[in-house]
């Protein structure tokens, strides 16, 4: 069962996520797009969005740093374990309660704005599940290990399975000790990313480079231009 869920699932993951990308692209170009619903409602996404956008962002920077970079490199950098320790709790509740929060915002404009619901699809809905559940998991797994317990080092367990997975060397017995609200939060995470190229998500690959380059769209009256002060029946 651990090489099953800690070697296996990961690799078909993985294998998912970059082959569904490349097929997405060569064969929905066209719905490669996050499908705004601005023009149905705006109030209460200035409010969700950005504090979704910006606080996903510090959460993924924060797993970044936190599972790629080896404990010894931050020790050897200066940065003791109590201080990493200490950033890592605090800085990551914040992302995660404000990611949340936004996410609690945007599920609860599209529930209730009927024309943003209408533009629902049962995509839409699968993935806003699954990446509720792997958010509400993390922050869990946070607060529970860190805040209330005694605290877990994920970076002597979990980060060393995670980089052993891209150096094709997987560990999956670091998984297995790990505690079941970590272990539950990895599992929710590889569903996300097999579903992911499937989903609006797409658009977090996408940065709008061609925007830099191309020229200026020029818009022109339709109506002929008249002198002042004389006017003539339209044809």
């Amino acid at each position: 069962m651990s090489v099953l869920l800690w070697v296996v699932l990961p690799y078909v993951a993985l294998t998912v996520f970059v082959l569904g990308h490349v097929w997405r692209y060569r064969y929905d170009k066209f719905g490669w797009t996050t499908r705004s619903s601005q023009l149905y409602e705006s109030r209460l996404l200035r409010i969700g969005s950005p504090l979704f956008h910006f606080g996903i962002l510090a959460v993924a920077l924060g797993h970044v740093g936190g599972l790629v970079i080896p404990k010894s490199w931050t020790e050897a950098a200066g940065v003791s374990e109590e201080l990493y320790h200490l950033a890592a709790v605090v800085l990551g509740t914040v992302a995660g309660a404000a990611t949340v929060a936004g996410l609690a915002i945007l599920v609860y404009r599209r529930r209730t704005v009927g024309p943003v619901f209408t533009a629902t699809t049962r995509n839409d809905k699968l993935m806003y599940a699954v990446l509720g559940l792997t958010i509400a998991l993390g922050l869990a797994a946070t607060v529970v290990a860190n805040l209330v317990g005694g605290g877990y080092d994920y970076r002597t367990t979990i980060s060393p399975w995670f980089r052993s997975i891209f150096t094709f060397q997987p560990e999956p017995a670091l998984m297995a000790g790990a505690p079941p609200l970590f272990r539950l939060h990895a599992l929710s995470a590889l569903v996300l990313f097999a579903i992911w190229p499937f989903t609006r998500l797409v658009h977090m690959l996408t940065a709008p480079v061609g925007y830099l380059t191309r020229p200026y769209i020029v818009y022109r009256s339709r109506d002929e231009v008249r002198p002042a002060g004389r006017w003539e029946p339209p044809r």
